[in-house]
């Protein structure tokens, strides 16, 4: 359905079951899981799908190594179980991928290979391959580039990968196969409660951001999972409370990650340093063709669309990344630098009268007013917490109780038979992230012309027509993961894509807004 239609049919529908408020992971998650159950489902986002932290990840699918170190076995093995989950259902876009930790000194290979043979063991079934003791010799052929200076071998243990804008399209595309109604660029400026026939409703306020229209829609159930912003929105719903001061769910920190060419590192393993010489964790991470280095941890107050990463961040990240590897990191060799903002709970206080789950690493609260918020978790375990957060609908009675488990086992948009070979996620990016869906791309005009690496003509229109793009930004950060892989090429890539959104769409694609964004990813350009 064009994008037209869809304005005009969303509030022609009545009464919806559930809207969710968020186009990240996990809101996604809940519009698909609740549209499997055959519930009514309109999930609007107010920017594009998987446009803030879903698509800034480390792209990692991992159970959390750092978890067993505090004893929280429970956490591991659930996230290990959902880890297979997602490289089931998704194996276009989510893969295994070795992990090398190297070994400087003598106590670091079975110290770190006890605990990562306790992972294995956690993992059972689940488990994508065993934990290996490497010798020198076998470290260094694992992860050419690495520093040899003192090397005395490592341990080799298994993870996933995923490409996370990707992967949130495909739960989007999945969801609305499954009859959610799935709309972008649509914000959400107020959620009142009323008294229908058939007990509470609640009035969702919209606003179009694309084309400025202004609409209303009703529902039993209103999910807010938008992420590091849930605040904001609950604030808006609960007037009582912008007299006094809110308790806040969310305590944000931001992750930066900087990209570099494949030849600092070119090899199929990623590298973990698990303690730097400050205590932190380093990754070096081959995805898409490219190097990710990463990640910071840093708490920060204000909540940016576009957080920019801090001078002492990127020196951490280069400092380290040259120890690591054989090679020094210099800022001229950064392709990418983006940051991404994440939602730790700050575990809150319900309103009066409403009750709250502090539930694995996310927080659930339903509000007095109905108002079903859920922040927290990570990429690995999206799907689990979507079906927390309708199990608190039903025991909220806001929606009446259906079977679920169904997303457990439903292949997402794209999704080829499990016997097909996959290229890794490793190379460089193409026709195969889409799937069995690669034949429609190339039933779209200009499958021939190649515009930059991995990117055609029939992409960006495929893009347009059915992945919900409107803005070039859209294309080259999400449906092409250019931007984060190349900032400079994505600029140069900008125009022409514009021109094709614009014959396809008839609407601005936003050209001059992306050509600045891209100077911000570049920090040689942008000062940092």
């Amino acid at each position: 359905m064009k994008r037209a239609e869809l304005l005009e049919s969303l509030p022609r529908h009545g009464v919806y079951d559930l809207v969710v408020v968020g186009g990240g992971a996990t809101g996604l998650g809940v519009a698909l899981d609740a549209a499997l159950r055959g519930f009514s489902v309109v999930l609007l986002e107010s920017h594009d799908f998987a446009g803030g932290t879903s698509s800034r990840s480390t792209k990692l699918l991992h159970g959390g190594v750092r978890y067993l170190a505090q004893g929280n076995l429970a956490l591991v093995r659930e996230a290990l179980a959902e880890r297979a989950t997602v490289l089931r259902i998704a194996p276009h876009l989510a893969q295994p991928l070795p992990f090398v930790m190297p070994s400087y000194h003598w106590w670091q290979t079975p110290f770190y290979g006890i605990g990562l043979k306790l992972y294995d063991q956690l993992a059972g079934s689940a488990g994508l391959g065993r934990t290996e003791f490497l010798s020198r010799e076998q470290t260094l052929q694992a992860l050419p580039g690495v520093n040899p200076d003192g090397l005395r071998g490592g341990v080799k243990y298994w993870d996933g990968q995923f490409d996370d804008a990707r992967l949130a399209l495909a739960l989007a595309r999945s969801a609305e196969a499954a009859g959610a109604r799935v709309l972008n660029y649509a914000e959400v400026t107020a959620v009142r409660q009323l008294q229908g026939g058939e007990g509470p409703l609640s009035t969702i306020d919209v606003s179009d951001r694309r084309g400025g229209a202004s609409f209303e829609l009703q529902a039993r159930c209103v999910v807010n999972a938008t992420g590091v912003w849930v605040d904001a929105l609950r604030d808006h719903t609960q007037p009582a409370l912008a007299q006094g001061s809110p308790s806040r769910m969310v305590s944000p920190s931001q992750g930066v990650h900087v990209v570099v060419d494949r030849d600092f590192m070119p090899g199929g393993h990623a590298l973990l340093v698990p303690k730097t010489r400050d205590g932190r964790v380093l990754f070096a991470v081959p995805w898409l063709g490219k190097l990710v280095l990463g990640t910071t941890d840093t708490p920060r107050k204000d909540l940016p669309r576009e957080p920019d990463a801090f001078a002492e961040e990127l020196e951490f990240i280069l400092s380290e990344g040259s120890q690591a590897l054989s090679r020094p990191v210099r800022r001229e060799d950064i392709k990418s630098l983006w940051v991404g903002l994440r939602p730790l709970v700050a575990a809150p206080a319900a309103t009066e009268g409403g009750t709250k789950v502090l539930s694995r690493e996310h927080t659930i609260v339903v509000d007095a007013n109905g108002l079903v918020t859920v922040t927290g978790g990570k990429w690995t375990t999206y799907r689990a917490m979507a079906e927390d957060v309708l199990e608190r609908c039903f025991a909220s009675q806001l929606l009446p109780r259906r079977a679920g488990g169904l997303t457990a086992s439903h292949a997402l948009a794209g999704a080829p038979a499990a016997s097909s070979a996959a290229i890794p996620l490793y190379a460089a990016p193409g026709l195969h992230l889409y799937g069995v869906d690669g034949a429609q791309v190339n039933e779209c005009p200009g499958k021939d012309t190649l515009l930059g690496p991995g990117l055609t003509e029939a992409m960006v229109r495929y893009a347009a027509r059915f992945e919900h793009a409107q803005t070039v930004e859209d294309v080259l950060a999400r449906r092409s993961r250019m931007l984060f892989l190349d900032a400079a090429e994505a600029a140069r890539l900008a125009p022409g894509v514009a021109a094709i959104l614009q014959q396809e769409l008839g609407t601005d694609p936003a050209l001059r807004p992306f050509l600045d964004l891209c100077a911000r990813y570049r920090p040689v350009a942008s000062g940092i």
